[in-house]
Formats: structure tokens, C-alpha cells, sequence
């Protein structure tokens, strides 16, 4: 049986792969790359929008919220003393502190071993959509949090949704992740940075809920959110990636030596 040829590209993609080609000679892949990300928020911004509508039409509808009542009266017996404080601890790890503070130590070890700029440009943009889709969600929406009565101190008072942490910490860690499986061989490497990046957006977004510092809702969307913003990022990199003359500078490997 003979080989089936490989499908040629439409050409919208080969006036996408010239119009990057282009870019990136002019300039370099980073500011290449930059150009497809700014892009590539308007339809993450878009989805922000109508996630907004949908969530508010649900929850005046009082369809999938109504889970986020008994969900918080189930952490509100779950709680002890002893829990509350490692909960809080953990859910800190991804607060505004301590996720960058986390993120850029492992964004300079990255930088550093592989000599590029790459794993910086793309964790920083990545941070800066996230940043501008949960910012535009809390603004359009304004959810009042649950009540301080069934919340662990210390309270929040921003809006509730999108649950920040949430959306930052899957986006974060989701790029972090992506990074390491480019730069490894080894599969139980690719698969444990994979496990490790889902358990914690897992966790953050359910200790948020444990704290009483957001209803599940805003979690639910915060994940759908941030999966679809992550999906724009390294959709943007890949394109780039296949750019043959800048390969090796977009991806971030170290030159390799000669014997």
C-alpha cells in the first residue's frame, strides 16, 4: 500500500507562516512570538466575555451554582484548626507572592541551564494574559465572595470571579510544565512534570473553595479559563517552533558541542 501524502497547507497558513517568517527576520522569533501572543488574547478576552454572560445567566438561573452552597457546607465541616492553617499555607504558594516568587526561580534556573530567553518571554506573557483575563472577569461580573462568616481568615474583598489563583496557578504551572517536557528525553520526566503541574491547579483551585474564599463556580470557570489561555501560549510557540531558520533560538536549546 502506498504512503498517504501528507495534507498541503491551506493557504491562510502559508500567508501565516510568511506573515511570521517576515516578523521574525525584521525583528527576532521572541518579538515574533509576542506578536501571534497579543493576537492570540483577543480571542482568550473574547472567551472571558462570554464566559462572563454564561456564568451570570447560569447563576441567575440558579443552575450549576446551585453545587457551590452545599460544596462550601461540606468544606465547612471538613475544617480543624490545624487543617485551616496548611490550607492557607498551601493556597499562598499561588497568591501573588508567592506564584511569582516560585515561577521566576524556576524561570532563572531554566534560563540559566538552557541559555535562553524563551522560558522568561513566554512564562512572563503567559502571566500577563492570565493576569488581564481574571482583572476583566472580576470586573465585568463583581460576584460578592462567600460570606466572612464561612471563610477562613485572612479575607479577601475583590470579586470572586474568576477565582485568580486559580486561573494564574493552571496557566503557571501548565507553561512551567510544557517547558520542561520540550527540554527532557526522559518519559517519566515528561509525565511527572504533567502529573505534578494538574495536581497542584487541582488543589489551589480546591483550597480555594475549602477557605470559603470562592463559591466552585468560580473555580470551574477559572480552570476553563486558564486551560484556554495556556492552549493560545503554546499554540503560539509551536507556530513559531516550525519556523526552520529560527528553531533552535525559539525552542531554547543550548547549542550543542562538537567533539
Amino acid at each position: 500500500m502506498s504512503p498517504v501524502p501528507a495534507p498541503h497547507p491551506s493557504p491562510a497558513a502559508n500567508r501565516l507562516r510568511q506573515l511570521l517568517h517576515g516578523i521574525s527576520r525584521a525583528t527576532s522569533p521572541h518579538v515574533a512570538l509576542l506578536v501571534i501572543l497579543a493576537v492570540g488574547l483577543l480571542p482568550a478576552l473574547a472567551l472571558t466575555l462570554v464566559s462572563a454572560e454564561v456564568y451570570e445567566s447560569v447563576t441567575d438561573a440558579d443552575g450549576i451554582a446551585g453545587l457551590d452552597r452545599p460544596v462550601l457546607e461540606t468544606a465547612l465541616g471538613l475544617r480543624t484548626p490545624a487543617l485551616d492553617s496548611a490550607v492557607t499555607g498551601f493556597t499562598n504558594l499561588a497568591g501573588t507572592i508567592g506564584m511569582p516568587v516560585i515561577a521566576g526561580l524556576v524561570v532563572l534556573v531554566m534560563g540559566l541551564r538552557w541559555r535562553s530567553w524563551t522560558p522568561l518571554i513566554l512564562t512572563a506573557a503567559a502571566a500577563a494574559g492570565s493576569l488581564l483575563m481574571t482583572v476583566t472577569g472580576k470586573a465585568l461580573i463583581g460576584r460578592t465572595r462567600p460570606d466572612l462568616a464561612d471563610a477562613v481568615p485572612p479575607y479577601e474583598s475583590s470579586a470572586s470571579f474568576p477565582s485568580g489563583h486559580t486561573l494564574n496557578s493552571i496557566v503557571i504551572a501548565g507553561i512551567l510544565a510544557y517547558l520542561v517536557i520540550l527540554h527532557v528525553h526522559n518519559r517519566w520526566a515528561k509525565a511527572s512534570a504533567l502529573l505534578a503541574a494538574a495536581v497542584f491547579t487541582f488543589a489551589v483551585g480546591l483550597s480555594r473553595v475549602y477557605l470559603g474564599h470562592h463559591w466552585l463556580t468560580d473555580v470551574l470557570v477559572a480552570w476553563t479559563l486558564g486551560a484556554a489561555w495556556l492552549a493560545v501560549v503554546i499554540t503560539a510557540h509551536q507556530l513559531l517552533r516550525r519556523l526552520p531558520e529560527h528553531r533552535a533560538a525559539v525552542q531554547g536549546s543550548p547549542p550543542r558541542r562538537r567533539p
